[in-house]
């Protein structure tokens, strides 16, 4: 099977196991299904969803969680698959970026390395992805749940 096509299945399992969640729990949302770079990302929206976020993403982690399982149970591969919910990683990106872009800004000043917050591997990532983008250095340090990014002149 055709990577783009294992991938596109991903997202048909997590989606019905998604449907099911939202029925038994008799909320309304409709589902987008898409593939961005190398995983599947379903994203959920519509109604009042907020419940499915959690004070700052706990639960919306969490039914990833389960839902990755849900696609583990059905194809026996361990799946990246990215969950969105009312937008919350959307939103939290963009946040994201832009502190990335701060911070690379003031490394260029100084050239001294800065450490930010602890953050969830997503969040990581996605400062690590628009550091790179701007041409310097990141690294990953602490142990989790207390992991951090510090961001460092190239």
């Amino acid at each position: 099977m055709a990577r783009l096509e294992q991938l596109e299945q991903e997202g048909d399992i997590a989606a019905d196991y998604l449907e099911e969640l939202l029925d038994i729990a008799d909320l309304d949302g409709d589902l987008d299904m898409d593939v961005e770079g190398d995983r599947a990302s379903v994203s959920l929206v519509g109604g009042d969803l907020s419940m499915l976020v959690g004070r700052n993403g706990e639960v919306l982690e969490a039914l990833q969680e389960l839902t990755r399982l849900a696609v583990y149970r059905e194809t026996g591969e361990r799946s990246r698959l990215m969950l969105d919910i009312a937008g919350h990683r959307a939103n939290k990106r963009s946040r994201l970026e832009a502190l990335a872009a701060e911070t690379v800004a003031q490394v260029k000043e100084t050239g001294e390395p800065v450490s930010l917050s602890p953050m969830t591997p997503f969040e990581r990532k996605v400062v690590h992805d628009a550091v790179a983008e701007a041409g310097l250095i990141s690294d990953s340090e602490g142990v989790e749940p207390r992991r951090y990014v510090v961001v460092r002149p190239a």
